[in-house]
């Protein structure tokens, strides 16, 4: 592969890129055309099949790239993704390992971009530049115009919650880290929670980009489910020895991020009041208490509106429709409510709203 930063030609170990598919209408001839035809120079692409025959996906595949692939099958009788996955990690044998979702792609150059990057700087991450509907997904919003050294707390980067790009295969064996099988959701945050706080981290922010695909009716992610399920994710990990030994403003930064996205995300998913029994609401609650008690203080960077969410919460009680309205009023970004918080002494905290937004803005 061409270092694109030196130009001559130099040879490279492989990178192993791992797809995981489960279901023949999932879009993976796309996904294997977007590797092998514009990223294949030096990659080793493995399909892991998982709950199915390799067969029968193989099928779907083009037929000149079929036998460039490494099938390989899985049988969990789960419907999850970390399974595969970390069977596709597990067989790894380059310098580097990136996974990638059946109805994702990516833009030509791609991986070149991300491994050049990591071999020129020392990263033991990359993390790839992110698309959806030919539109920048600004996260994590790092530092502005930062490449290389990022910090996990001084560029948000557990604003990524999925290792998208390349990850040294030996960091991930140095770092034990692996995808959580026993959450249906979620398996990923503390992948990358451990690798952004322990690892040397790139971001490839101007490369060709990893693009999201959205025409997957069926993501295993997506399906609702319970509360406690849905957020069995986030306990697991606050019981990791890891986690605990990250020091305090590792774990607020972490934790101010799991209040915003997937606790709050929880609520405003659930729009329908019926939803909010007093169980998923005492669930809801303890998720909550245990996220502050892992980071006390974190909250003090939340906005005014956050801060009323949190309350009704924790509280437990009081009205669904309340609780729903608050987590719908804290999305109106740009109201007062939303960008300042409770305390002014944290007004302008790195994690506070007002750099969180010019931040995000920067890394558009």
């Amino acid at each position: 592969m061409t270092d694109p930063s030196t130009g001559p030609e130099r040879v490279r170990p492989g990178v192993d890129l791992v797809i995981a598919v489960h279901t023949p209408e999932r879009p993976i001839a796309r996904a294997v055309r977007s590797v092998l035809d514009h990223n294949g120079e030096g990659v080793q692409l493995t399909v892991v099949c998982h709950n199915i025959d390799a067969d029968t996906i193989r099928a779907e595949v083009d037929e000149q790239h079929r036998e460039q692939v490494t099938w390989l099958e899985h049988h969990d009788g789960r419907r999850r993704p970390a399974g595969p996955f970390n069977a596709g990690i597990e067989a790894a044998t380059g310098e580097y390992v990136a996974i990638m979702g059946s109805d994702d792609t990516l833009q030509p150059g791609a991986i070149s971009s991300w491994y050049w990057l990591a071999k020129n700087t020392g990263a033991e991450a990359v993390i790839a530049r992110l698309e959806r509907g030919h539109r920048a997904v600004p996260t994590p919003p790092t530092r502005p115009w930062r490449r290389t050294g990022l910090d996990g707390v001084k560029d948000r980067l557990c604003y990524r919650s999925a290792p998208l790009g390349l990850v040294s295969t030996a960091t991930i064996a140095r770092l034990g880290l692996r995808l959580d099988e026993k959450v249906a959701v979620g398996e990923d945050v503390g992948f990358v929670t451990r690798l952004w706080f322990q690892a040397a981290v790139a971001f490839d922010r101007r490369g060709p980009a990893y693009v999201i695909g959205e025409d997957a009716a069926d993501r295993i992610t997506y399906s609702p489910r319970p509360v406690a399920e849905e957020l069995k994710f986030l306990t697991r990990l606050l019981e990791r020895s890891w986690f605990a030994r990250l020091d305090l403003v590792q774990r607020r930064a972490a934790v101010v991020k799991y209040l915003r996205i997937h606790l709050f995300g929880a609520v405003y998913h659930r729009p329908e009041p019926q939803t909010w029994t007093a169980t998923e609401r005492a669930d809801l609650a303890k998720v909550a208490l245990a996220l502050l008690r892992a980071a006390p203080g974190c909250e003090a960077v939340l906005s005014r509106a956050d801060r009323a969410l949190l309350d009704t919460i924790i509280a437990g009680d009081g009205a669904a429709e309340v609780l729903i309205r608050l987590a719908q009023e804290r999305r109106h970004h740009g109201r007062p409510g939303t960008l300042v918080t409770r305390d002014l002494s944290h007004l302008l905290a790195r994690e506070a709203p007002l750099r969180m937004m010019a931040a995000s803005v920067l890394a558009r």
